[in-house]
C-alpha cells in the first residue's frame, strides 16, 4: 500500500512571549518529499490576525483544493483515456463550514466549479462531460475519504 508524508514544521519566533495568551504566530512551513515548501498558517477566520498569516495556506483552503485537484486529475485522465483533448481546466472551488449534529465546526459541503476548454475537432456533449465529472468523482481518492458534501456545477 502506498504511504505519504509530509512534514509540518513550527517553531516560536524568539522574542515572542505571549504563547499562554495564545498571542503567537500561527505561520508554519509544510515541506513534502520533492523538496516543495509551503507556507502554512491558520485561517483570520479562526484565529485573528497578527497571529494569523492571510498569504500563507490554511488547513481548510489546503483542503478545498485538495479535493478540487483529485478530482481534476481524474478528470484530464479520465478525458485523455476517451480520445478528449483538454487545453485548460480551471476550477474554483468553494468550501463551506458549518456546525455539524454533534455541534462541532466541519467542512460541510466544497462545491467543484470547473470550467474545461477542448482542444480538438471530437468535442465531448455536455451529457459526456458530466458523465466525466461523475465518474473522476467515483475515483477521487480524497473525496472517497471524506464525509463533507461534494457538489460538481461545471461551468
Amino acid at each position: 500500500m502506498p504511504e505519504f508524508t509530509a512534514t509540518v514544521h513550527w517553531s516560536r519566533p524568539s522574542g515572542e512571549a505571549e504563547f499562554v495568551q495564545q498571542q503567537y504566530s500561527r505561520r508554519h512551513h509544510w515541506l513534502f518529499d520533492g523538496g516543495a515548501e509551503v507556507v502554512g498558517s491558520s485561517s483570520p477566520h479562526s484565529v485573528p490576525l497578527p497571529w494569523s498569516d492571510p498569504a500563507a495556506v490554511d488547513p481548510e483552503e489546503a483542503f478545498v483544493a485538495s479535493l478540487s485537484s483529485c478530482h481534476m486529475l481524474w478528470f484530464l485522465s479520465l478525458a485523455a483515456k476517451a480520445g478528449w483533448v483538454v487545453d485548460d481546466y480551471r476550477d474554483e472551488p468553494l468550501g463551506v463550514m458549518a456546525r455539524n449534529d454533534a455541534g462541532r465546526m466541519e467542512m460541510t459541503r466544497v462545491t467543484l466549479k470547473p470550467a474545461v476548454q477542448f482542444g480538438s475537432d471530437r468535442l465531448p456533449s455536455s451529457d459526456e462531460v458530466m458523465q466525466l465529472h461523475e465518474r473522476a468523482h467515483h475515483h477521487c481518492y480524497i473525496a472517497n475519504s471524506v464525509t463533507t458534501e461534494i457538489r460538481i456545477e461545471p461551468r
